[in-house]
């Protein structure tokens, strides 16, 4: 809409009054639809998809820290428990 209204002669200005919005936003609005005018507004929930690939990557790094932090607490229980095993078969 306002690059429309800005090319039917509206300047920027009088198109961020009547939107209620401030100057630089409507700049940075505008900017941001030059740039990438497929992704420039993704809607509230939804990710540009650099951003939804970033967002996956880091749960997905979070989930593995999770697991390493899991198995490194296990190492040494398990090392017991085969200790146990070993002294049992051996007696």
């Amino acid at each position: 809409m306002g690059s429309t209204t800005l090319e039917q002669g509206m300047s920027a200005k009088q198109v961020s009054e009547d939107l209620g919005v401030g100057y630089s936003t409507l700049g940075k609005w505008i900017s941001d639809y030059q740039k990438d005018p497929k992704h420039a507004f993704p809607g509230k929930g939804y990710m540009k998809p650099a951003e939804s690939e970033l967002h996956q990557l880091r749960k997905r790094l979070r989930d593995v820290e999770l697991e390493r932090d899991i198995l490194k607490k296990a190492i040494p229980i398990l090392a017991e428990i085969r200790k146990r095993n070993a002294n049992v078969s051996g007696s």
